[in-house]
């Protein structure tokens, strides 16, 4: 739905034709990282303006209250952190729609790490500092995305890449297909 939205919002807003949208945001993902950082740079948008209307999507009609997730991260003994390319409004919606609001003690999300974006290393040095932590061997990120989770092993985050094939580990240290299954990794690590 957020695709959705965002192809909305360069047609109504930007006044850019159906047909070019796939294809601009293909470039604007792969030479920003992310559609917006792409339109800040392209077309000046007001980026408040745009994060608002993007996200403006029912999250409780498509997410529900995970008890047994809940558990699971409420008795893992790590900080936990959400980094984010949305912003802490439509991250704190989705962990209230999942009724994770207490698991996370922070959310770094997309204006925090401005101008940068995940996968940059930019992003990723504002996230260590904003977490209070100097060295990047002491952190784990997890992540459904290759790219990111390769920009993070290679700034020295230990890395899972979450909802791949287990065979599907060059982007990372190590694979997850099932979230419930993040303890056990984490204690063989």
């Amino acid at each position: 739905m957020i695709r959705e939205r965002m192809n909305l919002y360069m047609h109504q807003r930007l006044s850019i034709g159906w047909n070019e949208i796939p294809e601009l945001r293909e470039k604007l993902f792969l030479e920003y990282g992310t559609t917006l950082r792409g339109l800040q740079m392209t077309y000046k948008i007001d980026t408040k303006e745009y994060l608002a209307f993007v996200h403006d999507i029912p999250v409780h009609e498509y997410l529900q209250p995970d008890k047994s997730l809940q558990q699971m991260l409420k008795e893992l003994p790590y900080r936990k952190l959400i980094f984010t390319n949305a912003d802490t409004n439509h991250a704190q919606r989705v962990l209230d729609a999942l009724g994770l609001q207490n698991c996370f003690e922070q959310i770094v999300d997309i204006n925090a790490m401005n101008p940068y974006c995940k996968p940059m290393q930019p992003a990723l040095k504002i996230a260590l500092d904003l977490a209070g932590e100097t060295e990047p061997q002491n952190c784990i990120l997890v992540d459904d995305q290759p790219k990111t989770t390769l920009a993070g092993r290679e700034f020295g985050f230990y890395t899972i890449l979450y909802g791949q094939d287990p065979n599907h580990n060059d982007a990372a240290d190590a694979t997850l297909v099932n979230l419930r299954d993040l303890p056990c990794l984490l204690q063989s690590i």
